[in-house]
């Protein structure tokens, strides 16, 4: 008799044990002095905050050609750190110009002074609302950031980043931003038939639909939006100059780069910084290897 209820014992925990590893779990705090930047991965229906062991080395001063956009960030993220009023940022436009390398340079300019960051993707948005609470009650100042950020009609996350931006009841604190990228301006496709709702008032006032106004709604409640632009040919250039000299690379072989630097463009249909970065490396890297080749050589 008291085997067998032993034995039951023993499977009524482990089916327990099975339910628990199921049920959804509170996020639990990560080690903050791991490091400044963390990643929030869901494996098994749970989700945790992973420290980021290697981050990208770069500086603001590495950033060229977009002083503009550069200036507003900065501004917005030193009064962030400082606890002066600051606005979560949407950062759009062409790729490869710099908008996901800025808010990393910040971080590296900041975090001395107690600014972190939390890395989360699309699909984990929903999960949002529990990183907040996680950090509502830590001194130092996190940026949430959301990388490459578009939804298609209907997704979970469009609503609950929505809901944390502006118009939940909870509030985000404030020692939380959230930092987006996109390509989308409006974060949503956006298509012929989202006009077919537009009215014209008696005056000749043209009104959005429905549709229109849902896809704006998002954006909006960013309080900052900085957008980005394709690089002129000389803006492209000087930004290849700028890195292939932080690759060693002397002045006087920078007119000689500068026809395989247009190759490498126009072979990928793209000028902007990313392409010049990795120009640089490709550059640097075949001169590196074969010091003594004519500089002018086609890698």
């Amino acid at each position: 008799m008291n085997e067998a209820f032993e034995r039951l014992l023993q499977r009524a925990e482990s089916l327990i044990e099975r339910i628990e590893a199921v049920l959804p779990q509170p996020l639990s705090a990560p080690d903050w002095q791991a490091s400044v930047a963390f990643r929030y991965r869901k494996r098994g229906g749970h989700g945790r905050l992973e420290p980021v062991r290697h981050m990208a080395p770069i500086a603001l001063a590495d950033l060229q050609e977009i002083e503009l956009q550069k200036d507003k960030i900065e501004r917005n993220t030193e009064h962030f750190v400082r606890g002066l009023p600051a606005n979560n940022v949407l950062l759009t436009g062409a790729r490869g110009t710099g908008k996901s390398s800025l808010i990393k340079a910040c971080l590296n300019a900041y975090a001395p002074r107690g600014l972190r960051l939390i890395e989360i993707d699309k699909d984990d948005l929903v999960d949002l609302p529990d990183i907040v609470e996680l950090v509502a009650q830590r001194p130092e100042k996190f940026i949430v950031f959301a990388d490459d950020l578009s939804f298609e009609s209907g997704e979970p996350g469009y609503k609950a980043l929505k809901s944390i931006l502006d118009g939940s009841v909870s509030s985000t604190g404030d020692n939380l931003l959230i930092y987006a990228t996109s390509n989308r301006r409006h974060l949503l496709p956006e298509t012929m038939k989202d006009n077919l709702g537009a009215r014209h008032s008696e005056d000749g006032e043209l009104h959005p639909g429905e549709a229109v106004e849902e896809k704006v709604s998002l954006s909006e409640r960013f309080g900052l939006w900085i957008s980005f632009y394709p690089f002129s040919q000389d803006e492209y250039l000087s930004v290849v100059w700028q890195w292939l000299a932080c690759y060693g690379v002397p002045e006087s072989e920078f007119e000689l780069a500068r026809p395989q630097a247009l190759v490498w463009a126009l072979e990928r249909g793209s000028r902007s910084g990313r392409v010049a970065y990795q120009f640089a490396r490709h550059y640097a890297g075949n001169r590196d290897a074969n010091p003594m080749a004519d500089a002018e050589a086609d890698a």
